[in-house]
């Protein structure tokens, strides 16, 4: 399902919104009746354009005060140390995202942690354990400015206040 026409679209950017609307909320959203939006929703669930649903938690009212971002550098690149690797990082929960990156770092993490010590003692017992790892360069957030868990889906919904053109002078 590559072809997501408007009504899909204002359905996904409803659905990143809030996904506890009702099924006749969206559908009344996208301009549908209640079973044609509902088997939409149902076959981008089936083809993956919707991967699942889930609570945003704030991460500091449950402890995990401490971002760094984590720049990781690899002995060597072959695919055997790569995969077992990035095999190992799916398994620990501190690491909520990994990117393999061009530039200086094989690997930007992001390590979510109770404090400095924890940071510190996840840095020895954890990431620098990780198979062929041989640099860690970590950067602590001060302050997280913007941390977007919606996709910029072009629909109406997302590119509306983005979009805002400024009026034309006349004369």
């Amino acid at each position: 399902m590559n072809d997501l026409d408007r009504h899909d679209l204002v359905l996904l950017a409803e659905l990143q919104r809030d996904s506890r609307q009702t099924v006749g909320q969206l559908a009344e959203a996208a301009g549908l009746s209640s079973t044609p939006c509902w088997k939409r929703v149902k076959e981008m669930e089936a083809s993956g354009v919707i991967r699942g649903y889930t609570a945003l938690v704030d991460r500091e009212k449950v402890g995990l005060a401490l971002c760094v971002l984590a720049e990781v550098n690899l002995t060597r690149h072959n695919e055997d140390d790569v995969l077992r690797f990035q095999q190992q990082v799916l398994a620990v929960p501190q690491i909520v995202s990994c990117y393999a990156t061009t530039g200086q770092a094989d690997y930007v993490v992001k390590v979510l942690v109770n404090d400095i010590k924890s940071y510190e003692s996840f840095l020895h017992d954890v990431l620098f354990r990780l198979p062929g790892v041989t640099h860690v360069r970590s950067s602590v957030v001060l302050k997280e400015i913007k941390s977007e868990t919606r996709l910029p889906i072009a629909g109406p919904a997302s590119t509306r206040s983005a979009r805002k053109r400024p009026a034309r002078r006349r004369g």
